[in-house]
């Protein structure tokens, strides 16, 4: 059996009136040293007061310490042999594992275990062991766990790229055969590469701009949204990638994905193709290329926007990305700039 969560302080004090949590410990701690501050002598505090408060910090202590516990726990289920024999044992057993993994993704939102579950080995063994597992539900809830540790934590996210996380999860992002392994991976790529310079790098060596693109072409609308969108995040928070991105042939790909039918993730293409034609020439070129048909297919598809309150930021990157490219441009007889 899993552990449960740790319980709240013991009923005997639920009626007492002083705070049941961090938060009004913390403001009861700022109360007193506020009235430190005036002029009026502080009254010592009640002994029934210092014992509440001796034993509100003991039980905030030990719930840290019960959660540590619950993720050993969890660790040694997911380390132990698998079962091998027939499948109502063996679906049990998998079960059991994907609802350890759901409350270690649950404990992790806390930076402070997600750093303790990297120290007690939880992240290697969700490298080596779980992200090539043939069931795809403990795939995805690896993947999961991983990005949940990894978002906002450069220690951990430091951690990953040295055990070559990222390669895998690209390649889940790219073929698994199970759609949501794709799109929790993706998530696991987004929370390595954002923001933090050395999971850009390896991003680039990867070439994680094409399995982006081919999310945007997949049948699967989740991935083809994320995909898009993060795209748009890289471009945005990296301009000096424009060029290469450009000479990979990215604005004739993604003007193809504009072609297919219309889909809400189509938004954050279209804010694609704005960010490679602002201070990008050949991203601006490649855009006006008549054999495109960018112009016209802008125009219609700002008609069809129209008056549609959720495609808004839609539209405005529509007419953005029109006015950009060919407000006032004339092409010559070869279809090049002037």
């Amino acid at each position: 059996m899993l552990p449960q969560h740790s319980s709240n302080m013991a009923e005997d004090r639920q009626s007492r009136r002083y705070p049941q949590n961090l938060q009004g410990v913390l403001q009861l701690a700022i109360d007193a040293g506020s009235s430190a501050d005036g002029p009026a002598p502080v009254e010592p505090i009640s002994e029934e007061r210092s014992t509440w408060l001796r034993e509100a910090l003991a039980d905030l202590c030990k719930g840290q310490m019960d959660e540590v516990e619950q993720m050993k726990q969890c660790l040694a289920l997911l380390n132990k042999e698998e079962l091998n024999g027939d499948g109502d044992r063996d679906e049990e057993d998998e079960d059991e594992r994907e609802s350890a993994f759901e409350l270690l993704s649950d404990l992790c939102e806390n930076l402070d275990n997600a750093r303790d579950l990297m120290v007690l080995g939880g992240l290697d063994v969700c490298v080596s062991k779980y992200l090539c597992h043939p069931q795809s539900r403990l795939r995805w809830s690896a993947a999961q766990l991983i990005a949940t540790c990894a978002q906002n934590m450069p220690q951990v996210q430091d951690h990953l790229l040295k055990m070559s996380t990222l390669p895998k999860l690209l390649q889940l992002t790219d073929s698994d055969p199970h759609p949501t392994v794709r799109v929790k991976a993706l998530y696991a790529v987004s929370c390595l590469v954002r923001e933090q310079d050395a999971g850009m790098e390896a991003f680039l060596s990867l070439d994680g701009f094409s399995v982006l693109m081919r999310g945007m072409q997949s049948e699967h609308e989740k991935l083809q949204t994320k995909s898009a969108f993060l795209l748009l995040n890289l471009l945005t928070s990296h301009p000096e990638q424009k060029d290469a991105v450009v000479s990979m042939g990215m604005v004739q790909q993604l003007v193809s994905v504009l072609r297919c039918p219309h889909s809400a993730f189509h938004e954050h293409v279209l804010g694609a193709l704005c960010c490679l034609v602002e201070d990008c020439l050949k991203g601006l070129k490649d855009c006006r290329d008549p054999s495109l048909g960018l112009e016209e297919l802008l125009r219609l598809r700002a008609r069809e926007l129209q008056g549609k309150e959720e495609s808004q930021e839609e539209l405005e990157f529509c007419e953005r990305l029109r006015m950009a490219c060919f407000r006032g441009h004339q092409p010559d007889d070869h279809g090049m700039d002037r």
